[in-house]
């Protein structure tokens, strides 16, 4: 997985059989160079047609180095790097040809998750809310609980483990919230040069301009019913209402942006989940977690505290949703993406 924080990419291996987790692997990291970061960068909201080879070989080129490392996996699930999303309009690309991922590892690779499901009218994101069903389920839980994934965009998804499966009805609902650390990030690196706002340290220094987050939140996003989904630049914006202000005070408020953010969304939850497990970046940031914990009516936690791995969630479901493929079990459902009806999408290059 190789998300739209565009830190660098991540693999995990699964043994599942596309609906149980029976037991998670190792797993590993390969940071993207900053010279390799510049060139992503220039990609970002660029389609296909436009000249994107240098940015395609560094997503495969990252990709082949770090799965070399896992010869023991039967198969690869292969998310690709968003550069553009846009389900209602143009689509959804990922950079990334799977086919050549297959010949480079001599594996069999599942990629190309996204486009089924927004051909068929859905948003084609967030697509992890299938495996946080199982994680529910490997968890034990037994009452709903909700799952956040604080990445380059924020997304949630509230989970009824007592369903029979995550296709069902009532079982899942899952969205986008909002923009979480991807402008943050931007903000640092334009001012400081550094690639977060690492442990919140600045953030913490810094006040919560009220004016700039009331702007923020009058965005008609926050007033849609879910399932709805973004790119990671929909709210580059937040730059803006920032401008003025102090590196402190503009780290603290678009934190504090980001925090509101998930607030709003989990109003749509059909009921209070029991926790909130927090997966990705954002986890990380103990001012971000505080924001949440004092705005919610439900414990605040890391997924750690539920045995998972937050470094490792987004690579694990894309492994989880690649077994799935290959069985031609459903990968997203009316209540996660909105398509009409549950779907398996991807495809499978074969070696």
């Amino acid at each position: 997985m190789s998300g739209t924080s565009l830190d660098g990419v991540d693999a995990a291996l699964l043994e599942t059989d596309g609906q149980q987790i029976f037991a998670f692997g190792d797993s590993g990291y390969r940071a993207y160079t900053d010279a390799e970061r510049q060139v992503l960068r220039a990609a970002l909201g660029r389609w296909p047609g436009d000249n994107l080879s240098a940015a395609q070989q560094v997503v495969e080129t990252a990709h082949t180095e770090l799965l070399a490392r896992f010869p023991q996996a039967g198969i690869v699930g292969f998310h690709g790097q968003t550069v553009a999303h846009e389900p209602r309009g143009r689509g959804t690309h990922q950079l990334g040809d799977g086919a050549a991922l297959a010949e480079a590892l001599g594996r069999d690779v599942v990629w190309d998750f996204r486009s089924a499901d927004v051909a068929l009218g859905g948003q084609g994101a967030p697509l992890a809310p299938f495996f946080h069903f199982a994680c529910a389920r490997w968890m034990g839980a037994t009452e709903p609980v909700a799952f956040l994934n604080l990445g380059g965009v924020g997304n949630l998804t509230w989970v009824d483990p007592r369903k029979s499966g995550p296709e069902e009805a009532g079982a899942l609902l899952a969205f986008d919230t909002g923009p979480a650390n991807a402008p943050l990030n931007d903000l640092v690196a334009e001012r400081l040069g550094l690639e977060c706002d690492r442990d919140g340290a600045l953030a913490a220094r810094g006040n919560v301009v009220d004016g700039a987050l009331e702007l923020f939140l009058e965005d008609a996003y926050f007033r849609h019913i879910p399932p709805k989904s973004l790119d990671r630049d929909d709210f580059a914006l937040m730059l803006d209402l920032v401008r003025e202000l102090g590196d402190a005070d503009a780290a603290a408020t678009m934190t504090a942006m980001a925090a509101t953010a998930v607030m709003l969304g989990m109003e749509h939850c059909p009921t209070v989940p029991a926790r909130l497990l927090v997966t990705g970046g954002g986890r990380k940031n103990p001012v971000m977690m505080a924001m949440l914990q004092a705005g919610l009516d439900c414990a605040v936690e890391p997924v750690e505290a539920a045995g998972l791995d937050g470094d490792m969630l987004e690579a694990q479901a894309f492994a989880y949703l690649a077994v799935r493929v290959t069985r031609r079990l459903p990968t997203s459902a009316p209540g996660t993406t909105g398509v009409a009806a549950p779907v398996s999408g991807g495809q499978i290059a074969r070696v």
